[in-house]
């Protein structure tokens, strides 16, 4: 089957047409002309993969990865950068279409990276200890795919993925299922530990010295510190994390802020030098913790982090059940609440979670999303709880695949 791809689709597949059906197309480019081969059918959609490239794409480029198509990583290599930013933005617009009915979408561009590769300053690799292979998930499986050498990691990770293929080499990594890593401001966390290799990187060196290999580690944005280890959410690009805290809070000040799955407290630091009153709610204990700590190291004594689940908090805000939270807080929610940011997490928020926000009525709501689908299912809800969208950020923080940071403010 021949087909020419008409444009890139969310969740990263190019788009075709041919004989009546509709066919997705993976790592595929917009313009290119394809022979396909249809590896699945579902109700009047076809799935395919390319089996050869009759005419490529004028945007289809040389990937430069060798493990490109196998691993699952990566699927947007072979599209040049403004081609992969293009799609993204269309992305984005599809969703608010198609999926919140949104026609008059405000005007936005997505904010490049600065280096689309070498970018990720946190990993997490699968491990494969009967095969011996170590690297990410192949695509589409689970099987995993032996990486040498990965193109987005940054250095000091790239570094210390080596080390681990050394021990396992050598017989000696520990037998577990994935090995987590992420880079502070002066060492390396890694989950679970690994005996003899160290997360202390000499300053303007990738090379690491002996040291413990499991840790809490600093991390240093936008001029504030926050306390994480391997296993704590965090943003993988921080080239992009200044632009993307200013697009989230934009100038926003006031009494009161509500901050919803605030992880280890990235938007948290900076909201409390905003406003006389702020609350965050995460349901992981760890996280939480680390955010308190943060604070309590910046020296930010209003606002508090509560450690539950951020449904089951709201239903207790709704039902005035606060003796969880300090006397200021549960004053604080007494009145109108002058900013909610939400910052779920790929499936979004949780139908009773949008359901609590409108029940607070705050002024305005900041929505960060890393999945433009969910995003569009909640905006849905909250515009039809008599909110409106006033601005769309959008930030490339994963080059080289379809995934995209949006950020939505809303007034009510």
């Amino acid at each position: 089957m021949e087909v020419t791809i008409e444009r890139i689709l969310p969740g990263g597949f190019g788009l075709a047409h041919a004989d009546g059906r509709t066919i997705m197309v993976a790592l595929a480019a917009p313009g290119d002309r394809l022979r396909l081969r249809i590896d699945r059918i579902k109700g009047n959609v076809s799935f395919a993969s390319i089996e050869e490239i009759i005419t490529p794409s004028p945007y289809r480029v040389e990937p430069p990865c060798p493990y490109f198509g196998r691993c699952g990583g990566c699927d947007f290599q072979q599209m040049n950068y403004q081609a992969q930013l293009a799609a993204k933005a269309e992305i984005i617009r599809d969703c608010l279409r198609r999926l919140a009915r949104i026609d008059n979408i405000p005007d936005f561009q997505v904010t490049p990276a600065p280096d689309p590769w070498h970018y990720r300053s946190r990993a997490q690799w699968q491990y494969d200890a009967v095969r011996q292979k170590l690297g990410y998930f192949e695509s589409g499986s689970r099987n995993v795919c032996d990486v040498a050498e990965c193109a987005v990691l940054a250095p000091q990770l790239q570094n210390t993925l080596e080390r681990l293929r050394e021990q396992m080499t050598g017989g000696s990594l520990p037998e577990t299922r994935d090995f987590r890593a992420v880079i502070g401001d002066e060492s390396i966390s890694i989950s679970p530990p690994v005996r003899g290799i160290s997360p202390t990187v000499r300053e303007g060196s990738d090379s690491a010295i002996e040291g413990d290999s499991l840790r809490d580690v600093t991390r240093t944005i936008h001029g504030e510190s926050y306390r994480l280890n391997a296993q704590s959410f965090f943003q993988a690009n921080d080239s992009l994390l200044p632009q993307l805290i200013d697009a989230a809070i934009g100038e926003a000040k006031g009494e009161t802020a509500l901050e919803l799955y605030s992880g280890v407290g990235l938007f948290t630091l900076p909201l409390a030098r905003r406003f006389a009153c702020v609350i965050g709610v995460e349901s992981e204990t760890a996280a939480a913790k680390f955010a308190r700590e943060s604070l309590a190291g910046a020296g930010l004594t209003n606002a508090e982090v509560a450690t539950r689940d951020v449904g089951v908090w709201l239903d207790d805000v709704r039902r005035r059940a606060l003796s969880r939270l300090s006397e200021a807080s549960s004053a604080a929610l007494q009145t109108q609440i002058d900013l909610i940011l939400l910052d779920p997490p790929r499936t979004g928020a949780e139908s009773r979670v949008i359901a609590g926000v409108l029940g607070l009525k705050p002024k305005r709501i900041s929505y960060v999303s890393c999945d433009p689908a969910t995003l569009a299912r909640d905006l849905k809800k909250l515009i039809a709880g008599g909110y409106q969208i006033t601005s769309i950020s959008a930030f490339d923080m994963f080059p080289q695949t379809h995934h995209v940071e949006t950020v939505v403010h809303l007034v009510a």
